[in-house]
């Protein structure tokens, strides 16, 4: 898939104030600091696209980009930021989770997943949570730039090894780095797919 246009639409604070709209959904998610933004910028090939901060959970809203006229990308609020007080953490958590389970037009979640670190809790709490609730998701593991390719896998394997513990069919995975572009046509293609069947 060739991107042609990438264009910010609106934002929402909840489900309700999400655009109506007949465009299939592609939803980015993950835990804070784990290179959501920038994959967004690599992908779309767009720099600025998502904004890129140094301080992670700046994303607060949910973000709709319209691709190609095609299909929506959709920028999620990141989970686990420590600096967010319970409260805040706890409305991101609703609105975003109601959005996961009642967006009609939503294909697909990609949950993104740093690659040099050995799996985290969290991540495999959030991915349970969505095979739960039936959730169609993808992982990405991000940052493959910044590990060695034998902790890589070894981490990749580690992590899915644990979903194993309550996913019966492991989900589809990709391997990206928003440096290099490692990923991006494997992953531009899963969507374009996606589109076409829909």
């Amino acid at each position: 898939m060739q991107i042609q246009s990438a264009i910010f639409e609106t934002s929402s604070p909840n489900l309700d104030g999400c655009p109506e709209s007949a465009l299939s959904e592609f939803a980015f998610i993950g835990r804070s600091n784990v290179g959501k933004s920038s994959l967004i910028n690599m992908l779309t090939g767009k720099k600025d696209l998502a904004v890129v901060s140094s301080k992670p959970g700046r994303t607060r809203l949910i973000n709709f980009f319209t691709i190609n006229r095609k299909w929506s990308l959709v920028d999620l609020p990141g989970y686990g930021y420590a600096k967010a007080s319970g409260q805040e953490r706890s409305k991101w958590h609703e609105f975003v989770s109601d959005y996961l389970v009642n967006r009609d037009n939503l294909s697909c979640v990609f949950v993104l997943i740093d690659s040099r670190l050995e799996p985290q809790r969290i991540d495999l709490e959030f991915t349970q949570w969505l095979v739960e609730c039936s959730v169609p998701f993808v992982l990405i593991f991000t940052k493959a730039d910044k590990t060695k390719p034998a902790a890589m896998k070894n981490n990749t394997e580690a992590f899915l090894s644990a979903m194993g513990e309550f996913c019966d069919g492991l989900p589809r995975h990709f391997s990206c780095s928003a440096k290099t572009g490692l990923g991006r046509k494997e992953v531009l293609n899963f969507i374009g797919k996606a589109v076409a069947l829909r």
